[in-house]
């Protein structure tokens, strides 16, 4: 889905946008702006006794609100979508993993949402409705704040790092969005109502041969392919409630679909650890408004917990190399209302080594 932060009854799970109005003038790009943030970040512990698996966690945005940070291939930067200063919405941002260097890659205009980096690291994906004609349609009339708007102006696109060299992938009829590349970079999954249905599809990098993977009724959004490639994590909700989510583990042909959590409640923004042994994600499994991070493994029989800070963490990625863990959080105790990125050392619990 886009991928905003406001998970369900917290914070907006990957594919949510807040919905408003924008009224959209010509398409002007402001590429790789400064947000301000150009000296490094102050290096905050924010670890609590109860996270054993989280050492040297330090806090990588203090400015606006902040989402889906994922690692550039040699683990120096991360691309991540934020909402700050006189911005109406989201938009893509890149800064080093100390958080200096912070700037703004995306256009500027309309919505974004869903950023990656190539394997190389020589371009970049994200979602963008910048070529919408006249403002984004209204919400409906009493959705709350953080309900999830499927754009159908969303469309994927390619760039520089810089944000230079925008490329079209996408033009199909309705949502396309939530893309990521394969390990090797020449194929991309994302998410697609182009058949009628949030299906997921992939696609050749150059945005050529889609092809529908995913065929049940309801949302499938969120993919990742395995480190080998053989797998494709992703979520999905099969009821009328869309964040009824579970967490989903099939072939990358579209085969051998397994589903990993069985709870009540919202399970989302799974990704996979490097060794391609089991998966990390988001849940709040064990309280409606507190959404916390576990593991778990491939036939979804072994569970452990992560995070138990009492607000939201989401969107978690491991480093390419296992190491560190790049996750999303609310636990900022100036700021609970904001989003921020956070980092930690990766100290696997026993029996996940």
């Amino acid at each position: 889905m886009t991928n905003p932060r406001r998970a369900p009854s917290s914070r907006r799970p990957r594919t949510a946008v807040i919905v408003g109005i924008l009224s959209c003038g010509p398409v002007l790009v402001a590429l790789a702006q400064d947000s301000g943030d150009s000296k490094p970040a102050p290096a905050e512990s924010v670890a609590v006794p109860e996270e054993p698996c989280l050492s040297n966690l330090r806090q990588l945005t203090f400015d606006g609100d902040n989402g889906e940070a994922y690692w550039s291939p040699d683990a120096k930067q991360t691309i991540f979508q934020s909402k700050r200063g006189t911005q109406s919405f989201d938009q893509i941002f890149i800064m080093r993993i100390d958080g200096s260097m912070c700037r703004m890659v995306s256009t500027g205009i309309g919505r974004t949402t869903c950023s990656y980096f190539a394997p190389d690291g020589k371009k970049i994906i994200y979602a963008s409705t910048h070529l919408r004609e006249g403002p984004p349609p209204a919400p409906p009339a009493g959705s709350p704040s953080y309900d999830w708007s499927f754009d159908p102006a969303f469309d994927i696109f390619q760039a520089d790092p810089d944000g230079t060299n925008l490329v079209r992938l996408t033009d199909a009829p309705g949502y396309d969005a939530e893309g990521t590349y394969s390990p090797s970079g020449k194929q991309i999954v994302f998410t697609s109502e182009r058949d009628g249905d949030l299906e997921l599809y992939v696609m050749n990098a150059d945005g050529t041969g889609p092809k529908r993977l995913t065929h049940a009724k309801g949302y499938d959004g969120g993919a990742f392919f395995s480190p080998d490639e053989s797998k494709i994590v992703w979520r999905a909700s099969r009821t009328d409630d869309y964040r009824a989510l579970q967490v989903y583990v099939m072939n990358s042909d579209g085969t051998g679909i397994v589903q990993l959590t069985k709870t009540e409640g919202t399970n989302f923004a799974p990704s996979w650890h490097p060794s391609g042994k089991y998966v990390i994600f988001c849940s709040n499994r064990e309280s409606p408004r507190n959404f916390d991070l576990y593991l778990t493994d491939l036939e979804g029989k072994r569970l452990a917990k992560v995070t138990s800070n009492e607000s939201f963490d989401g969107f978690p990625m491991f480093s390419p190399d296992g190491k560190r863990l790049l996750f999303c959080s609310n636990r900022d105790p100036k700021n609970p209302r904001a989003t921020h990125v956070y980092v930690a050392d990766w100290m696997p619990p026993k029996g996940w080594e």
